[in-house]
């Protein structure tokens, strides 16, 4: 189309394998997703087929060991696979970090026996998860939670070897679950001690179990195709089996998760972004004013300039945070900057692109107005971009003093 676009992504792919992989993801996106991305997202549907396929195909299982199914990919390479899909469609790039976000806690703190229970077909028989941890009153505070799991018999510890087993029974109501009521399964952090941080636990919750129901979607300003709904846990039973990790360990968990959930919410954001951009790029590339096409003008070049600049960056960010997760690293720092920046980044990329377009940037012709729409959600999700930089400044100067 132009020279101004990203170099191409396979020159930051580390393997044949994920070179052939991301191959795979291109051809899947422009067949499967991108065609009918608008027109599902206006009529609000929710593409279960495609996460069937996902599944199918592998991508719903990327970054988790062979052993119980997984693809065995590095960080590195499984964000990059989001960002083609976000680019694609949001609502789906999305869709599969949620779900990699719900198999966290089972796959890294969950006995072997669960795993070897559970992953195979959360990770590749056809399943769909979902995360909750929000609540209607406990959003950016998730340490006052407030949905509570009563132990029915049994014992407290797995660890210690003293006496465990029996049942919890969950009560109480989780917010805007993306996922809410088509998942599968729900990772669930629930009360089992007394208050703040210490006293939670996670749980895996079947999506068909007695006692939970899901309330009617959120109406929403984007990714009206995602499903984002309140739970509702009325006694919910399930078997101490399902409870993953000690008791009490459950916010530690919950805070394991969300650091690489916000990875893929960075990788997602340069997808939009990259999105944006290219749709910038094709328009002034066309259209003619005063003679020549608009991509002569200064004014614009530059935007596009800056646009490019900004993406490239954030796609910079987000692959050093994850090459810091794959080695081991430390790196809760560098995705709390990885996700505000990207974000951001959508914001700005997403708001100039329909600028470029003028009044046509503004209708449902043109994507440019969707994508808007959309970047503003990742500024919120997986903590808002001020939660992230509370994260930043503690590890810079320390904890807040009271």
């Amino acid at each position: 189309m132009t020279d101004y676009g990203p170099p191409p992504v396979d020159r930051r792919l580390p393997t044949e394998e994920a070179r052939d992989l991301m191959t795979l993801v291109r051809e899947l996106a422009e067949r499967e997703i991108r065609p009918t991305a608008a027109e599902e997202e206006e009529a609000g549907r929710f593409p279960r087929d495609l996460f069937r396929l996902l599944s199918e195909s592998g991508l719903l299982s990327l970054p988790y060991a062979e052993e119980f199914g997984g693809g065995n990919q590095p960080y590195e390479v499984y964000l990059q696979v989001l960002e083609e899909l976000a680019a694609a469609r949001l609502t789906v790039g999305l869709g599969v970090s949620v779900h990699t976000l719900a198999c966290h806690a089972l796959a890294g703190y969950g006995t072997k026996e669960q795993r070897a229970e559970h992953l195979p077909a959360m990770l590749g028989g056809g399943l769909l998860g979902a995360y909750c941890l929000s609540e209607p009153a406990s959003g950016s505070d998730a340490a006052s939670l407030t949905t509570r799991a009563t132990r029915h018999g049994g014992g407290t510890s797995r660890s210690t070897g003293a006496e465990s087993g029996g049942s919890w029974t969950i009560d109480g109501t989780k917010a805007w679950t993306t996922h809410g009521g088509v998942a599968d399964f729900y990772t669930v952090l629930a009360r089992t001690g007394g208050g703040g941080a210490h006293g939670i636990t996670a749980f895996l919750v079947p999506g068909d179990a007695a006692g939970l129901t899901a309330a009617p979607p959120e109406r929403k300003m984007g990714m009206k195709g995602s499903p984002t709904a309140q739970l509702h846990f009325d006694g919910v039973r399930v078997p101490d089996s399902r409870r993953i990790g000690e008791e009490g360990q459950g916010f530690a968990i919950a805070l394991s998760a969300l650091d690489s959930g916000r990875l893929g919410i960075a990788a997602c954001a340069i997808g939009v972004a990259q999105a944006a951009l290219d749709e910038a790029l094709g328009y002034v590339a066309e259209r003619r004013q005063f003679g020549r096409p608009i991509a002569d003008f200064q004014g614009l070049r530059f935007m596009l300039a800056d646009m490019a600049t900004q993406v490239e960056a954030g796609r910079a960010l987000y692959l050093t945070a994850a090459r810091l997760r794959d080695e081991g690293r430390p790196f809760s720092k560098e995705a709390a900057m990885a996700k505000l920046f990207c974000t951001d980044t959508a914001m700005r990329v997403t708001t100039d692109a329909v600028q470029l377009l003028g009044g046509y940037g503004y209708t449902l012709d043109f994507p440019a107005e969707r994508y808007m729409r959309e970047a503003k959600v990742l500024q919120i999700v997986e903590g808002t971009n001020q939660i992230q930089r509370m994260v930043i400044a503690r590890h810079l100067a320390g904890p807040e003093t009271h």
